[in-house]
């Protein structure tokens, strides 16, 4: 019988966030609201008092919480979320453990142990970062160097994984995961959680975003079914 590994940080009312500087040199905070316009009590009197509903008003950024990034975040004529396939998001995947990992430190290919035929999988790193969820140290990610990356599209992944804020390092302004990633057609999810409960694990990985047409990225409910 197969088991299921939530792998989806909570989504809630000001939840963690990250901070940008728009065009206009505003910094803005980008989080996520939840606000309950119609409450049980409010909707009561519509039924009779016999039923009652509460509707809620969901606001957030796209590119918040646990994320699946499409080509499009990064490449104007890529395809956006609203385009993926189901068999884009549902796939064999493999967890690699670099818990302790220096914090703004690549990975690079000498540091794991990657499959050869790695065609249309997910490959999760596990950082052990989703234990600073939300705190000060958790934006001083660490990220998947250059050679690294190469290796990844040599050997077919189709989706690659983070338990930290970004795949890229935050100095670069190349961003060359994000660029290189995804102008191969691999997809990207962030902010994953929980991942060391996949090591040395047969598992299907699953990210399920609405199919939201011009959404460039998406928050997703992630998870694992562990097949052994």
């Amino acid at each position: 019988m197969s088991a299921f590994v939530d792998l989806t940080q909570p989504f809630y009312d000001g939840m963690p966030g990250f901070s940008m500087t728009g065009p206009d040199g505003q910094k803005v905070h980008c989080t996520a609201r939840v606000r309950e316009t119609l409450s049980h009590a409010d909707t009561a009197p519509l039924y009779g008092g016999k039923c009652a509903f509460a509707y809620t008003e969901l606001n957030f950024y796209g590119s918040i919480g646990t994320r699946l990034d499409s080509p499009y975040i990064r490449y104007p004529e890529a395809r956006d979320i609203g385009q993926l396939g189901l068999e884009e998001l549902i796939l064999p995947g493999i967890a690699l453990d670099l818990r302790g990992w220096s914090p703004e430190a690549p990975v690079n290919p000498d540091d794991v142990e990657l499959p050869e035929d790695l065609a249309g999988h997910a490959v999760l790193f596990n950082f052990g970062w989703d234990a600073d969820w939300g705190g000060e140290r958790y934006l001083a990610n660490p990220y998947i160097g250059t050679p690294l990356i190469d290796l990844l599209i040599e050997r077919g992944v189709k989706l690659v994984g983070v338990d930290c804020v970004s795949v890229d390092g935050k100095l670069d302004p190349e961003r060359p995961a994000h660029s290189r990633l995804l102008a191969n057609d691999i997809l990207i999810v962030e902010d994953l959680r929980g991942l060391e409960a996949l090591h040395g694990k047969a598992f299907r990985f699953f990210a399920m975003p609405l199919p939201v047409r011009g959404a460039a990225s998406m928050p997703v409910r992630v998870f694992a079914e562990v097949l052994s």
